[in-house]
């Protein structure tokens, strides 16, 4: 019961990390770019009204520049006028269009990854408890290893939801088949293997057994999709690669130690919903005998 309590709280408190992140992230952080692109002239497409549009797709116009030669004068070399006033010149280069990402993008990052992370890191310690099944065969591992894939299900169904908003804001695009997005796809069908999997055999056992060793083959998958864009060429933007500002980084810590805090939460009060089931089931069978 005490570690009910505590996780309750820790729940709130999560609540209020994430809420404060939140706000943070749309008014404090600044539009930090992951890069850009420069092109000697503006691209024409048509957006999905029909509409011609004048951006470079899918980003928007953020400045142009134009930039200018050295005068003949700083060079050393300068021409006369008829009026024997010394005049410099210069040569103006084409215009260079720069395009920077959209910054609604931006602010999904700071829920995005936090969120992704608590979803490899719950989806670990299922692992962790499937292996202490598979060398005890104690039932509670086994019932710790599914609470935990559970938990980490729902972070990976916010991790996709997130995803591919930040693909759509940034990419103009719901989905693309890039190493990061490809991997962690893999990963949820995996987890949704798991479940399946419990369901496909009678004997508890049994059950439990190739729950616990499909609950590490699923874990693999955690670290080859967060290392996969740090190995292979991706679009895919790598965190602090370019680093981050303070106003940034803040509200980004923040919401990852609010998500880990309720993903603790989550896990420890469906732990104790289903101690108090197993609980109800012996009584019932009990008074049934």
């Amino acid at each position: 019961m005490k570690q009910l309590k505590i996780a309750l709280v820790l729940l709130l408190i999560g609540g209020v990390l994430t809420t404060v992140a939140f706000f943070m992230a749309f008014f404090t952080a600044e539009v930090q770019r992951f890069g850009t692109v420069k092109l000697d002239e503006p691209v024409t497409y048509q957006n999905e009204a029909g509409e011609t549009i004048t951006s470079a797709f899918p980003f928007q116009i953020v400045t142009q520049e134009t930039t200018a030669a050295p005068s003949a004068e700083a060079s050393g070399a300068a021409s006369v006028d008829t009026t024997g006033t010394a005049s410099a010149e210069t040569t103006v280069a084409a215009p260079q269009f720069e395009y920077g990402k959209p910054w609604f993008s931006q602010k999904i990052f700071y829920f995005h990854v936090p969120v992704a992370e608590a979803s490899f890191l719950v989806l670990l310690l299922s692992a962790y408890f499937g292996i202490r099944f598979l060398t005890t065969r104690r039932k509670e591992y086994d019932t710790k290893s599914r609470i935990a894939m559970e938990t980490a299900l729902v972070f990976v169904v916010l991790t996709m939801i997130t995803g591919v908003l930040w693909t759509k804001a940034s990419w103009n695009q719901w989905w693309d088949w890039e190493p990061r997005l490809t991997t962690y796809f893999i990963m949820m069908l995996l987890m949704v293997a798991y479940f399946v999997l419990r369901n496909s055999s009678e004997d508890e056992e049994r059950r439990a057994v190739y729950a616990g060793a499909f609950a590490v083959i699923a874990a693999i998958d955690a670290p080859i999709s967060f290392f996969i864009t740090r190995l292979l060429p991706s679009n895919h933007p790598v965190v602090f690669k370019s680093g981050m500002a303070t106003s940034n980084l803040l509200p980004f810590i923040v919401a990852q130690i609010g998500m880990l805090m309720i993903g603790y939460a989550i896990y420890v009060v469906r732990m104790h919903e289903e101690r108090m089931r197993e609980r109800l089931e012996v009584v019932k069978d009990a008074l049934e005998d």
